[in-house]
């Protein structure tokens, strides 16, 4: 070597350590875990209870790179910027290529507007109980239609309203746990359904095959570094659509409930996965995510099912995320900040266990003035509800 060429390949070696690609521990010490409803679903395209929906007509969206709407929840996102998300009623679409890939490839990671493109390398789907059709009449109106009201989970067609997980971390999928089959029966303690005279609202039949899920239930474990945080991801039914029986407020109540006994050594040993693994989590650290359709204080749930989960001693519940533009939606309304979506109401949640250190956390609504209030306005430019984070802080 010859010493004229020291300082050309002392330059070399620093622009090398400067594109390392670095690992999950040496990029940052605080990650942000997110939940959002992003109303993807093919009825929000062509309309409530539109002929022709299909998990298609998400394909055909997501295809082409250029759905004002799909633009506009990426645009969200990538203003946020999550390190991991889990995003509801994202039409269930088998081929990963067609789906969460292209959505990834075509929309957040093109910049939207002023924001940045954003890369998420991992993610998870799976399968959904909305309009998985049965032989029964779910509903109780004397009708079997299949799917819709008599689905195992409300939907028109199978994966209508379903789940996908993001990350920038990896993802363990040996250790993900679902529950997509797990019988509302086998709960201990499960609210009854009954007629107006006394008698169970569900055929024996349909009672022994009913799942307690109306989408899925996922125990999603996500690695950052050495330390694993276990993603609890579902999307309880909305508690109405019903009538005196209150079927769908039972169902929504229990759902939320499956939670608290997950996390509970001493009460989820009933529960059973759908490879036939049994048990609750253990000691592990989590969040709880999702649009869990329920409040403790407004609305027309079952509010101890919620209230139950946020007082769970494992959970931590010392903060509730809130935002302006939910607060000057409601002035008058001492919850109103607290709400996440624009029917006035919390229902979306971000819940990490009591041995994280959570630094910050809010909801995604700007108020008028700001930018991109113009996507709160409705369902058509991004969605009814909106992304709410929790951001904590990694083991050193």
């Amino acid at each position: 070597m010859r010493f004229k060429d020291l300082p050309q390949l002392l330059v070399l070696v620093l622009l090398m350590v400067q594109c390392k690609n670095p690992s999950a521990s040496d990029q940052q010490s605080e990650v942000m875990f997110a939940t959002f409803n992003v109303s993807m679903e093919s009825e929000n395209y062509l309309g409530r209870y539109a002929d022709g929906v299909s998990s298609q007509v998400l394909i055909d969206k997501l295809a082409g790179g250029t759905s004002p709407h799909i633009k506009n929840i990426a645009k969200i996102i990538q203003t946020q910027r999550p390190d991991v998300i889990l995003l509801n009623e994202f039409d269930y679409i088998e081929n990963p290529e067609q789906g969460v890939e292209q959505f990834i490839k075509a929309y957040l990671k093109v910049p939207q507007g002023e924001a940045q493109a954003i890369d998420y390398p991992y993610y998870y789907y799976a399968a959904s109980n909305t309009g998985i059709e049965t032989p029964f009449d779910l509903n109780g109106d004397g009708k079997f239609e299949g799917s819709a009201n008599d689905a195992f989970g409300y939907g028109r067609y199978p994966g209508h309203y379903g789940m996908v997980l993001l990350s920038k971390y990896p993802i363990d999928k040996a250790n993900i746990r679902t529950f997509q089959k797990f019988k509302w029966k086998d709960m201990p303690g499960y609210l009854v359904t009954q007629t107006a005279d006394g008698n169970n609202f569900y055929s024996d039949e349909a009672w022994d095959a009913f799942r307690l899920s109306s989408k899925s239930h996922w125990d999603v474990p996500v690695k950052f570094g050495d330390q694993t945080i276990h993603v609890l991801a579902s999307h309880p039914t909305p508690p109405g659509f019903d009538a005196e029986e209150d079927r769908n407020g039972k169902r929504n109540h229990d759902e939320i409930r499956f939670w608290k006994d997950y996390i509970d050594k001493t009460q989820g040993a009933y529960i059973y996965d759908d490879k036939g693994e049994t048990g609750p989590l253990g000691s592990e650290a989590f969040v709880i995510m999702g649009d869990l359709n329920a409040s403790p204080y407004e609305g027309n749930a079952r509010t101890e099912g919620i209230s139950d989960l946020l007082n769970h001693p494992r959970v931590n519940n010392e903060f509730t995320p809130s935002s302006k533009g939910g607060e000057s939606l409601s002035p008058d309304n001492p919850y109103g900040k607290y709400h996440t979506a624009f029917w006035k109401l919390r229902a979306d949640y971000v819940l990490p266990s009591k041995d994280l250190n959570v630094v910050d956390h809010g909801v995604f609504w700007p108020v008028e003035g700001e930018a991109l209030h113009e996507l709160m306005l409705d369902r058509e430019s991004s969605s009814d509800h909106r992304l709410v984070w929790v951001e904590v802080k990694l083991e050193d």
